[in-house]
């Protein structure tokens, strides 16, 4: 179980230093290549941040000059949300009521097209949009926040429906219809984050009908809330304070298999503690939370964080996530402006960024998204989107993953063994051999590993099979010493019966000759 840490002196004083020095010339910060570097770390078994090879570095910087976006056409102003559809990049560029369509082409960005509203739609227009969907067809899903929609068009922006509040009796009909995030899974159906709505993600059919809300948060009331409320406060109190609601959701990203990632921003942050406060869900088909966390520490972001009322300080915040096709999935940390990436186990591969005003740092990092392995970072204050690419470190990874996954346990294995030449602190490679060569069936050798990873739920697995293995190996010995247990004792009871009655016998007939 994770225990929320309060961060010491001796790392206060290191991350200090650390920002004093990022404030120095960018020159100092590049590769060979010229790629721009990051501070990249992990944690270890004890929880301790360690620092690693870079597993990401900056490759670019999308903004307005880039993109030819100058006074005339508009600038990007304050945009919420990027999603990626094969080679395209679309901006939410909300203040300018629009979202604007990048293409990646001849290894450049460039700008494609701007759609700021859909013809035969009433209204036309946008206003003030929030997220962006866009299906393997084209079909275009805006969060049409100030319309109080989702309005939904083709590729060539022609109207085919919206999505609209619910006139359901679930649905407060006294609350505006704001929906903020949006995505649409493989059968058409639509489910959105809005506003001032807590009952998990509102979800519509493929033809506009409302059918409900999945994944509603758990809610957390610890005894004594619940005693004072129920039994000690008027009625008039218990009106007036708050009321056991779940949480809303912040974010969401569907994967390639149809669940949904959801983050969360809002809790007490003592919840972690315990694991009451889950920030990063992956929901299925009826909302039940499915992610896998095998890791002694929780997919929660930063483990040590200072306390206080600064923008800067508190546990993260993780304000979007994206899941890569590898099913390693990156979290974004608005708080300190960080990415942190997950294996699908819930493993920490890797954590980097900051805020400043350097390359490859945040004013305010507010959205994430993904095209292949490249990682986009939106920055709503800096109005511009910064593209990370995987260094050698970071391909080695995700190719030691992706191959263990491919059931090339061997050559994962052996990819895992680079990683281990680049990051001998990492005890994510021993984890990552054990696991391959568990498979090839050397499980005594994958129990060292385990051992050297601080493993112990793999490592018992592997001990069971290396027992199960050692048993069928030694079958006839075992069976052999079996019999000789029972047996022999036998023969050794039946030699001294033996001896005693020939004794007794003997006796007798001595008996017999003296009377």
């Amino acid at each position: 179980m994770m225990m929320k840490k309060t961060i010491t002196l001796l790392l206060a004083l290191i991350m200090i230093l650390s920002a004093a020095a990022g404030l120095a010339d960018d020159s100092n910060n590049m590769n060979k290549d010229g790629y721009s570097t990051s501070y990249t770390y992990g944690y270890d078994y004890w929880s301790d941040v360690q620092e690693s090879p870079d597993a990401y570095r900056v490759k670019t910087v999308i903004d307005s000059i880039t993109l030819g976006l100058d006074d005339k056409t508009g600038k990007l102003n304050k945009p919420q949300s990027l999603f990626v559809r094969d080679n395209d990049l679309y901006i939410v560029d909300t203040s300018n009521n629009r979202i604007v369509q990048v293409e990646y082409k001849d290894n450049t960005y460039q700008l494609k097209r701007i759609i700021d509203h859909t013809t035969g739609g009433s209204p036309e227009k946008f206003k003030t949009p929030y997220d962006v969907f866009v299906d393997p067809e084209g079909n275009i899903y805006v969060a049409d926040y100030g319309n109080y929609r989702v309005v939904m068009m083709d590729k060539d922006l022609n109207w085919i429906r919206d999505y609209v509040k619910p006139s359901d009796s679930t649905f407060d009909q006294k609350l505006d219809f704001l929906p903020k995030k949006i995505t649409v899974d493989v059968a058409g159906r639509l489910y959105a984050i809005v506003t001032n709505i807590n009952k998990g993600l509102v979800k519509y059919e493929a033809d506009g009908t409302f059918t409900g809300y999945i994944g509603a948060t758990p809610v957390s009331v610890s005894m004594a809330e619940y005693i004072w409320k129920r039994y000690f406060q008027t009625k008039e109190q218990r009106e007036a304070s708050a009321s056991f609601v779940p949480t809303e959701y912040e974010n969401l990203y569907i994967d390639k298999d149809n669940f949904i990632y959801a983050t969360i921003t809002t809790f007490n942050e003592y919840d972690l503690d315990s694991g009451k406060t889950t920030p990063i869900r992956r929901l299925n088909g009826l909302g039940t939370d499915i992610l896998i966390r095998n890791d002694a520490h929780f997919p929660i972001g930063d483990l040590w964080w200072m306390q206080g009322e600064s923008s800067y300080y508190g546990p993260s915040r993780l304000t979007d996530i994206t899941v890569l096709d590898n099913d390693i999935y990156v979290a974004l940390d608005r708080i300190r402006g960080r990415l942190f990436g997950y294996d699908d186990q819930g493993v920490l591969l890797w954590a980097f960024g900051t805020r400043g005003g350097i390359s490859g740092a945040f004013a305010r990092a507010i959205s994430i998204e993904h095209m292949g392995l490249d990682l986009f970072v939106l920055d709503e204050s800096k109005n511009s989107v910064t593209v990370f690419t995987p260094t050698e470190y970071g391909m080695t990874i995700y190719t030691a993953a992706e191959l263990y996954q491919n059931g090339e346990y061997e050559k994962s294995a052996d990819e895992w063994r680079d990683v281990m030449k680049m990051n001998a602190n990492y005890p994510l490679a021993f984890r990552g051999i054990g696991r391959a060569i568990m498979r090839e069936n050397k499980f005594e050798e994958a129990m060292e590993y385990f051992r050297l990873a601080h493993d112990n739920e793999n490592y018992g697995r592997a001990f069971k099979l290396y027992r199960k293995e050692w048993v069928e190996k030694n079958v006839w010995w075992i069976l052999l010493i079996l019999a000789g247990v029972i047996i022999i004792p036998l023969v050794i009871g039946k030699v001294k019966k033996t001896k005693w009655e020939v004794v007794m016998h003997e006796q007798s007939k001595i008996r017999k000759h003296n009377g």
